[in-house]
């Protein structure tokens, strides 16, 4: 395998984390790669495109076996192999999350606001459901109010059916319609979503990626397994951040947002690196039925468009 030093060291980096939640990674790979070609594949083969990763075989058995009991993946049995795939849950909640994950740029914000008041829930439903608002990107206003300026009023209703939720709580739409992103708005938003910390997590990306794209940039395209080693990771360590990215408005961040460079810098490394990590996967992973599935189509609309199709 061709010399690849920046790409060893993210590697090692990885191996290196503790706890190093192997789960984490298997659902990237599924989120990423999997699901978009059938959604299944024989156990034995995720071991080994793994293992190069540092996940030995005994950590992928029980970090699968883990998010089978939590209804992440469901298994299939044919003769003695196990061929795991994503559960209906599983594959919803991913393709919200992998919708941010592929997304070129923000959309253009209106003015408007979405705010839900949770002072209706006891202490428990209300952290419970606070937690999952701000996994979809919900600030804080007060100890009792979210606000976000780009969901939609159905798309908070599904997250609140999921509960049980939706006769609990209070909806108030089209706050400070066509309101401009005034000095005192920016601050509330830097309050509300702790922006600081977010943009430290996106330089942190910004750190470890610029070097494989130099790499890159100099020595032409990696070899078909350093492709997938570094698209894994790639999308790993950025969904990790974007999921908690509510995706605030152009007018609402600071002029300098690392998160835009870190937005161009996957897309750039990502059209280098998605070919051959496809070439990849076709050597190694297996369903019941031999060879993966092409990708389908919503593939290739990743990042505005998949260059270097043939």
């Amino acid at each position: 395998m061709a010399a690849f030093p920046a790409l060893d060291a993210l590697i090692e980096s990885f191996r290196n984390r503790r706890p190093i939640r192997a789960g984490s990674l298997i659902m990237t790979v599924y989120g990423d790669a999997i699901a978009p070609r059938g959604g299944t594949v024989w156990l034995g083969s995720m071991i080994n495109l793994l293992e190069p990763l540092g996940l030995n075989q005994r950590l992928v058995r029980t970090s699968v076996f883990r998010l089978t009991k939590e209804n992440w993946l469901v298994a299939e049995q044919v003769g003695r192999r196990s061929y795991y795939s994503l559960t209906g849950p599983g594959i919803r909640r991913f393709q919200k999350a992998f919708k941010r994950v592929y997304a070129d740029s923000n959309p253009e914000w209106d003015g408007k606001w979405l705010m839900v008041v949770l002072s209706q829930l006891d202490q428990d439903d209300r952290q419970k459901l606070r937690q999952e608002l701000e996994w979809h990107g919900f600030g804080t206003l007060a100890p009792t109010v979210l606000l976000h300026p780009q969901m939609q009023k159905v798309e908070l209703q599904a997250v609140l059916q999921e509960f049980d939720y939706q006769d609990e709580i209070i909806i108030l739409e089209d706050m400070g319609e066509g309101s401009a992103a005034t000095r005192p708005l920016r601050l509330q938003a830097r309050e509300s979503w702790n922006l600081p910390k977010l943009a430290e997590s996106y330089q942190s990306f910004l750190d470890k990626f610029r070097p494989i794209w130099s790499h890159i940039h100099e020595k032409g395209e990696p070899t078909p397994e350093q492709c997938f080693q570094i698209r894994t990771l790639l999308i790993h360590e950025y969904r990790r951040i974007i999921l908690r990215d509510p995706g605030l408005p152009d007018d609402l961040l600071p002029g300098d947002w690392a998160g835009s460079a870190a937005r161009q810098l996957c897309s750039n490394i990502y059209q280098k690196v998605w070919m051959g990590a496809e070439d990849h996967m076709n050597e190694v992973l297996e369903t019941a039925d031999g060879p993966l599935p092409p990708p389908n189509n919503k593939f290739y609309n990743r990042y505005g468009g998949l260059s270097g199709l043939n």
